[in-house]
């Protein structure tokens, strides 16, 4: 029952009205009986600013942030956790001590994800697609997983901004024609642009997974479809894929705990969203 005590998190994105997360995290609230509910705000880029107003004059305990707040949100917080500051963007926000923390539980719940597929990336050699902030944080774990990486995106400022600033040795244009000639090299593929989200799930980046070696893994963090166009073609071709629901469940359950100090109930959330 939601009532006067009633503790509220959520989160933050333009658009916003396809996320799991309301449905994730309520599942985990009532199934340790806290009083605390999550819900979904559509916050368009400009209003980014007012949103977090509001979090502090209301005392919403937690928000997440998505497409496209994380990078901004960096300058709007009191502190960053290390995570955070090294990757340049912010998916989840806590008090500690009055203090408003910008931290990013995105790496973590990636390589979390990953391993729990049955994948391990350390010392792989990666493909990343994209440079926001989802790329910002796979990019991240990868490089701590020792793993060499190659980055491709369309905007090649963009992606040369990404390489510098966490010390990646390649950066290619998100096109087949550049991707050809390494992808016999690649042992992992981690799609990080909204390329195949829905309404759009008949779009996928420009890759030519068909050169990749046929041990090669792909991994798509769009969870909406779960099955995209993109692991739909690379199931096609034999390769092993990791959906983008444990990525969701995993970076939500680090997220949760910021919240409550309470270890989440990560199969409770995981059977949420299925």
């Amino acid at each position: 029952m939601i009532d006067a005590e009633t503790q509220l998190v959520g989160v933050l994105g333009y658009p916003v009205r396809h996320s799991l997360s309301p449905a994730m995290h309520n599942a985990a609230f009532r199934h340790l009986r806290l009083n605390w509910v999550y819900l979904a705000f559509e916050v368009p880029p400009e209003r980014l600013t007012d949103a977090l107003r509001g979090m502090r004059a209301l005392g919403i305990r937690g928000l997440n942030l998505t497409i496209p707040h994380k990078e901004a949100a960096v300058a709007m917080v009191d502190a960053l956790t290390l995570a955070a500051q090294t990757i340049g963007a912010v998916n989840t926000l806590f008090w500690d001590e009055g203090r408003l923390i910008g931290d990013n539980t995105d790496a973590e719940g990636f390589l979390r994800a990953a391993r729990a597929a049955g994948c391990e990336p350390a010392g792989m050699h990666a493909l990343v697609l994209g440079a926001g902030g989802a790329a910002r944080a796979v990019a991240y774990a990868l490089k701590k997983s020792n793993c060499h990486i190659t980055l491709a995106n369309r905007t090649l400022q963009r992606a040369h901004a990404l390489a510098q600033t966490l010390g990646i040795e390649q950066v290619v244009p998100l096109q087949r024609e550049a991707l050809l000639p390494r992808m016999a090299s690649i042992q992992l593929v981690v799609n990080c642009t909204p390329l195949g989200m829905a309404p759009n799930a008949e779009t996928m980046p420009d890759v030519p997974l068909d050169a990749l070696p046929p041990e090669a893994w792909v991994c798509d963090l769009v969870y909406r479809p779960l099955q995209t166009r993109l692991l739909q073609t690379a199931q096609q071709l034999g390769l092993r894929t990791i959906d983008g629901l444990g990525m969701l469940v995993y970076q939500g359950a680090l997220a949760f705990e910021r919240w409550t100090g309470i270890p989440a109930p990560v199969e409770v959330m995981r059977q949420a969203l299925e």
